[in-house]
């Protein structure tokens, strides 16, 4: 496979809810979802510096709350958020004509939960004949879900990458590299991404 083209990328971030985690929930890694909420909110803003469509989905809002603050500070002003009703983005047909809208063919996913949402999501997009690349870092789930999840995609052949690697595949070179960390340096870049 090609490196991932900025130019064909639509970002969605699924489900990344402030109460999709509630605090009795004592299976989940606090420290480790932080940083994944961290990454996520980070890969939206860069998104918006390089003019990538951001589509946000939100899983029974009425119950697990709104998208997190820190990733909805991060939003591009076009940004659609939408509710998902089915695991998949692909099979519900508002996100699948955002989606289509966009005129892009990759869909890189970030949020929660890999083993679920994320996993049938890249695999439903997979099976239309998207490009689909999962961040692997910039994704969650509980317990040994999130690496069951990412086991399933890499039997499926889907794509996975870390923040890093869709971060450099999408600036491409040292000098546009440089030059972005330069002009955004109100963008405080999470461990490990910069060379």
């Amino acid at each position: 496979m090609t490196l991932i083209d900025r130019d064909d990328c639509t970002l969605v971030i699924i489900d990344v809810q402030s109460e999709f985690y509630p605090q009795h929930r004592l299976d989940v890694d606090r420290p480790r979802f932080d940083e994944t909420v961290r990454r996520v909110a980070w890969l939206t803003a860069v998104a918006d510096r390089l003019d990538i469509p951001v589509i946000v989905t939100e899983e029974a809002p009425e119950v697990s709350g709104a998208t997190v603050p820190q990733i909805r500070d991060a939003l591009p002003a076009e940004a659609v958020t939408l509710p998902k009703n089915a695991f998949s983005v692909w099979d519900n047909p508002d996100i699948a004509a955002a989606l289509d809208a966009t005129g892009r063919s990759t869909t890189v996913l970030v949020g929660i939960e890999t083993d679920i949402c994320v996993a049938h999501s890249a695999i439903q997009l997979h099976h239309a004949g998207k490009r689909v690349a999962v961040v692997d870092d910039a994704t969650y789930a509980p317990g040994p879900a999130h690496e069951r999840g990412l086991r399933r995609l890499a039997g499926r052949g889907i794509e996975t990458l870390s923040t890093k690697e869709i971060f450099y595949d999408w600036v491409r070179t040292i000098q546009r590299a440089d030059t972005f960390h330069d002009t955004h340096a109100d963008l405080t870049v999470p461990p490990g991404v910069r060379l």
